[in-house]
């Protein structure tokens, strides 16, 4: 069949082979008497819809080739999967078989589709399809008896993707060949050739080069069930790998700058207004890009994917970030507050003792002694009150400080593992 193919590529370009001993005239009149000993010259209903039967077996063979030629768009949003393909349909029918050296050596000859029967195959993940070029109305007939057809197709079929490991994702997509019209017991579909030259001849067609890698297109046969009745079917697999730099540079390595800039702010002056502000510009640039993210990303998928839960996580340290700068601003401006408030003197008489003053300062007994030029004052917990609230906040500020970075290390080595080391996903 490799050969058939090779055979079908060079008569699709003109290629037909003549004795050399015809001239022009008479490889002319063998044309049309070929034309007319295959009855192709009248419009039979029996050509058309009768289905060719081998004699080795009952049912038709159809052998089916699928090239992938461009990858036009992939929407995650919608499930869907936009592409370019060349499907070769191969099926043999005796009664277009002939000697070649009857008719100057003539091995090929075309005929409209609509004179004979062609097997139709519907995609059953279709969601459009659209011929690429100019529908091609004509099959290659060869003197052996095969039949070759050659559509160029614009598809747009629905795919299921997993998004988990998005943008470093790979996916597979299927494109199912069947006849929902003859069942197997009348039609068998199987592959024109092997699932690596299905890979090779794709690739080396491929002419896009876009945000999407070509892997391979591998194939499977199947059977599916309608009311009881067994329908022969052929899958093809093409699976495609993600180039994820355009994401890498729009939104891993912007969240990870604004992280960093979140580690840098612990060094501010804690007392400062301008880092409260900062972290919450942080903070809504980050919303920016995960409303962008939203865009993207489907809602209905089933796992949260790890670019959201990276954003996400992030998000959350900058949040809690913001409430520990909050909390330290709120002890040390009560420790300023108390230590500019002084002491508060109320007098009070002592009997036996009115040269003596006493003073209440913050609630507690000071007295003062006056001897001379010598005077002493205590005031306790007018000192120990301010000194107490900056110490605390001190505290809670270097240890958020080194939990903070120890548990941003820790989250994004783990998520770095699961990210890398399922990249690349057995196939």
């Amino acid at each position: 069949m490799y050969q058939h193919w090779l055979m079908f590529s060079l008569a699709s370009v003109g290629w037909l082979s003549a004795d050399g001993e015809c001239d022009v005239s008479d490889y002319a009149t063998a044309y049309k008497d070929l034309y007319k000993s295959l009855d192709l010259d009248k419009n039979y209903i029996q050509m058309v819809n009768l289905r060719p039967v081998p004699s080795s077996h009952t049912y038709t063979s159809v052998y089916v080739g699928l090239y992938v030629s461009s990858i036009t768009n992939v929407n995650e949003k919608e499930q869907s999967f936009s592409t370019q393909v060349r499907i070769y349909t191969v099926w043999t029918d005796d009664s277009f078989s002939w000697s070649y050296d009857d008719y100057c050596g003539m091995r090929t000859l075309s005929a409209r589709k609509d004179q004979i029967w062609t097997p139709y195959l519907g995609i059953t993940e279709s969601i459009k399809t659209e011929y690429a070029t100019m529908e091609s109305q004509y099959a290659l007939m060869i003197y052996d008896g095969d039949v070759l057809l050659l559509d160029a197709l614009s598809l747009t079929t629905a795919c299921i993707m997993d998004l988990y490991r998005f943008p470093f994702d790979i996916q597979s997509c299927n494109i199912t060949l069947q006849s929902s019209v003859l069942s197997s017991q009348e039609l068998r579909i199987k592959p024109l050739s092997d699932e690596q030259e299905f890979t090779d001849v794709s690739k080396q067609s491929f002419k896009t080069q876009g945000e999407w890698e070509l892997l391979s297109v591998n194939y499977s046969r199947g059977y599916s069930y309608v009311f009881g009745h067994e329908f022969s079917k052929l899958i093809f697999k093409v699976t495609i790998k993600r180039r994820p730099l355009l994401y890498v540079i729009n939104f891993m390595l912007p969240v990870f700058y604004f992280l960093v800039l979140d580690v840098a702010s612990f060094f501010m002056d804690a007392s400062g207004a301008d880092k409260l502000s900062f972290k919450v510009t942080l903070l809504l640039s980050i919303s920016v890009l995960l409303l962008i993210l939203n865009d993207t990303l489907p809602s209905t998928a089933s796992e949260i994917p790890l670019i959201g839960v990276y954003c996400s996580v992030i998000f959350t340290f900058i949040g809690i970030s913001i409430l520990e700068t909050m909390l330290v601003d709120f002890l040390m401006t009560r420790g300023a507050e108390t230590r500019s408030a002084g002491p508060v003197e109320t007098t009070a008489a002592i009997t036996g003792q009115d040269d003596v003053p006493i003073f209440l300062i913050d609630g507690v007994r000071d007295s003062r002694v006056i001897d001379g030029n010598v005077e002493q004052s205590r005031t306790l917990n007018s000192l120990k009150t301010p000194l107490c609230w900056t110490r605390v906040a001190k505290i809670i500020d270097v240890t958020f400080r080194v939990l903070y970075i120890i548990t941003i290390i820790v989250f994004l080595s783990m998520l770095g593992k699961v990210w890398y080391s399922d990249r690349y996903p057995p196939l």
